[in-house]
């Protein structure tokens, strides 16, 4: 069965990313998303099977740099415990990093361009586009920003 490591920050990213909940079964999958008081139940929805990522909001610029940096290596240790075959994320910041080594380390990488994005890249999806296997988009007009994106149409 193929391991399958599905990433996002908190908030309407892992809205997004958890529409794909129907299709979990069909691996071994894993979640890692940051550590809220919104999502923490998550653990016990799916026992063994979700890590958390330290909260790196912007909201204070000062602290964001050591917190994209701890995460960068809680990534690392987190991406040897699991070794995915594929990782799907529909993005921002905390994904940035995990994508980046698994590539590395030879996993495929599918981004999920944010619904919210009508007609303008996210800053994540700039920074993964030429590393993604699979780069979807929800919105036809993205394809004017990501010429080689696949259009999957809403993930809701």
């Amino acid at each position: 069965m193929q391991k399958v490591l599905f990433i996002s920050s908190t908030g309407g990213h892992l809205s997004e990313l958890l529409q794909l909940k129907k299709i979990f079964k069909n691996y071994d999958y894993h979640i890692i998303t940051e550590k809220t008081k919104s999502n923490l139940a998550l653990k016990k929805e799916y026992p063994k099977r979700v890590n958390y990522l330290i909260y790196g909001t912007k909201d204070h610029p000062w602290a964001y740099p050591f917190k994209l940096l701890a995460n960068c290596f809680i990534s690392l240790w987190l991406y040897l415990k699991v070794h995915p075959d594929y990782i799907i994320t529909t993005g921002a910041h905390t994904a940035g990093p995990m994508c980046c080594i698994g590539k590395i380390f030879g996993s495929r990488i599918v981004y999920i361009e944010s619904f919210a994005n009508i007609n303008t890249k996210t800053i994540t999806g700039r920074l993964l586009y030429p590393i993604s296997d699979k780069f979807i988009v929800q919105w036809h007009d993205m394809k004017k920003h990501y010429p080689e994106a696949i259009e999957g149409g809403w993930i809701y």
